[in-house]
């Protein structure tokens, strides 16, 4: 059995200088601090703002929009963002796993028409897996692709596709052929927005907000994205960005830091000790990541435990505050609490739940 190995993750000369002009700009930004903000804030003008700054596509190429910085530059960056609470959702999954897998996947001209506008700002994404009836189990696709004129054309539903709604382009993992396992037969496809046989359907949160949909494909033209039947390996890589990033455990950093300065203690030094081993360990991913390797057992240990570790957050928070979750309250403390709980249903479920990624990390380690 041999345990993953990953050498720690160390932050290149000339970060802080970095992070400190990303507090500058944010200590001067207009915007109320919430939980899970990357989820639930979008704010285009926000996102466009980043862009002017050189703070999205940064790992992307200089001739494709972008400022070749290294992935643990772009971490700074991130973490900042994220601890701020800022409103980043409109642009999150174009920046964090579409740009990346666009230069690894796309074509020349999907690259040129793509990659400039996301590290501008100015192109957002949504992804397509999830579908009715199949929770976690990613490779059960219904959704079909067939050859047309000039391309494809897709029929199907997902679900709990985050920003579809304000989305600019989304891609899709879908079934293009028969396959002799369920992984095989896979392709992924882009499918610009708004498009023809293309409707996207609100659904609700909790409190009512709106930030997930269901999208229904009737016959919606489509392009494909990477090389036919190897949609499987491009979603895996993909998810591997998606799984590590300090996003997993910094969704509720506004609360913790709040709960620090109102009610400094045991318990807020506990969550501060767990979340500084879990940014080492996501750091250490990203690292990997700039060595140009694909970590997914590590990835999806990350995922698992940052996300347990958010739930925790919420119940230490309610044991320290004092106050009753109220989205509506003049305090600061309930409200930021009422938005944490109503996210974290969908902690330890979004991005992979903490079952399937426990599988992945068992047949990692060759005890399952």
């Amino acid at each position: 059995m041999a345990l993953p190995e990953l050498e720690p993750g160390v932050l290149p000369p000339g970060t802080e200088r970095l992070r400190g002009e990303v507090r500058d700009f944010l200590r001067a930004a207009d915007f109320e601090p919430r939980c899970d903000s990357w989820l639930t804030g979008a704010d285009p003008e926000f996102s466009r703002a980043l862009g002017a700054r050189g703070w999205l596509g940064m790992t992307l190429p200089v001739e494709y929009g972008g400022r070749g910085r290294s992935p643990l530059e772009r971490f700074v960056v991130i973490e900042e963002l994220l601890a701020a609470g800022a409103p980043v959702g409109a642009h999150w999954i174009a920046d964090r796993q579409m740009g990346p897998s666009i230069l690894a996947n796309g074509t020349e001209e999907q690259k040129r028409r793509f990659l400039p506008a996301i590290a501008r700002g100015e192109c957002f994404f949504a992804i397509g897996m999830s579908e009715p009836d199949a929770g976690s189990d990613l490779a059960s696709v219904r959704t079909r692709a067939e050859r047309a004129d000039g391309g494809w054309r897709l029929s199907g539903t997902k679900v709990w596709t985050s920003g579809a709604h304000i989305a600019h382009a989304m891609v899709v993992l879908a079934r293009s052929t028969p396959g002799a396992t369920r992984h095989e037969g896979l392709s992924q496809f882009i499918v610009e927005l708004p498009s023809d046989g293309v409707t996207i359907r609100p659904i609700r949160g909790l409190s009512g907000e709106h930030h997930f949909n269901e999208v229904v494909f009737d016959g919606a033209p489509a392009e494909l994205f990477g090389r036919e039947g190897d949609g499987w390996r491009q979603v895996t890589a993909e998810l591997a960005y998606e799984r590590s990033g300090p996003e997993r455990f910094l969704s509720t950093f506004a609360l913790v830091r709040l709960m620090c300065s109102l009610s400094p203690g045991a318990a807020s030094g506990r969550l501060l000790g767990r979340l500084w081993a879990l940014r080492q360990a996501s750091l250490a991913v990203a690292g990997a990541l700039a060595d140009g390797r694909t970590p997914d057992l590590e990835a999806a240990m990350v995922k698992d435990l940052g996300t347990r570790f958010e739930r925790e957050v919420i119940e230490v928070a309610r044991e320290q505050l004092g106050v009753e979750p109220d989205p509506a309250s003049p305090d600061q403390a309930a409200r930021m609490l009422a938005q944490a709980v109503v996210q974290a249903p969908g902690f330890t479920l979004r991005g992979g739940t903490n079952e399937i990624l426990r599988g992945i990390v068992a047949r990692g380690l060759g005890v399952r």
